[in-house]
């Protein structure tokens, strides 16, 4: 299955057989994003969270991270 990355526009090949292929051919609202693309935007979000970053909490709901 040939699937197209939401950020770098690369295109890949995932086995027909992958859970992930099965998933984006099932629910089509679901994205591809590629290994690299995936690496580079956690690698970003460590560094924001390092320096103070602090996501959004709803108060009502009481759930430590």
């Amino acid at each position: 299955m040939k699937v197209k990355c939401v950020l770098c526009d690369g295109i890949h090949d995932l086995d027909d057989k992958n859970p992930l292929a099965k998933k984006l051919r099932n629910r089509p609202i679901h994205t591809y994003m590629c290994d690299a693309c995936h690496d580079r935007i956690a690698a970003r979000t460590n560094e924001r969270w390092k320096n103070g970053f602090v996501p959004y909490r709803d108060p009502k709901k009481n759930d430590d991270w």
